[in-house]
């Protein structure tokens, strides 16, 4: 398998840290990308041009991380990351959703602090973070289970990223709870071997 990745890319630290939990990360080759600038090889696999996307062995490009870590689920490993029904299940797949819209608030308001101050920039932006911080005290409140599985693995991999572009903006005064969970679930190793490097 060959996966297109950007290095600071929460979602790409998803899909990596599904297949380190899953003992399968040696199947995979790493690629590494710049999706901003659109490369051939990239956009010849995955038109939109987002990371990650996954080549399967069979040619099959596969993209947006919740496809790649269900196919990653259903190859032959040790853990399954995706619970087969029942509560477990809608558990796991509601804090992948409120992980991923972290993770996708984040991304917007990084994007768009870079540009030139604006109103109605500015009114997104603050949007965004008011989206951020009720996300978190929702999981505040509904804390994450200590179990392995793709919705802890996205919300670790949403805290991540909080930590890296906006760790000037400390969330863990406010959700102790929250923090004290991240800390102890950093130390599985699908975490701890893809913690993202500035």
């Amino acid at each position: 398998m060959k996966l297109f990745y950007a290095p600071l890319s929460p979602y790409a630290r998803k899909v990596l840290a599904c297949a380190i939990t899953r003992e399968i990360d040696k199947q995979i080759t790493l690629v590494e990308v710049n999706p901003h600038t659109s490369p051939a090889e990239l956009v010849a696999s995955n038109p939109l041009s987002k990371v990650p996307c996954l080549i399967t062995p069979d040619g099959v490009a596969l993209f947006d991380s919740p496809v790649i870590c269900e196919y990653l689920d259903s190859l032959d490993g040790v853990t399954l990351l995706f619970p087969p029904h029942g509560g477990a299940r809608w558990r796991a797949l509601k804090q992948q959703a409120m992980a991923d819209g972290i993770m996708d608030a984040a991304i917007f308001r990084r994007l768009e602090g870079a540009k030139p101050v604006e109103a109605a920039r500015t009114a997104g932006m603050d949007r965004q973070a008011a989206a951020v911080t009720r996300t978190l005290g929702e999981l505040e409140r509904d804390l994450p289970h200590k179990a392995v599985d793709i919705g802890t693995i996205s919300v670790a991999c949403a805290l991540g990223y909080l930590d890296l572009r906006f760790g000037h903006e400390p969330w863990r005064d406010s959700n102790p709870r929250l923090a004290a969970w991240f800390a102890a679930f950093s130390e599985n190793p699908g975490i701890a071997r893809t913690v993202p490097k500035a």
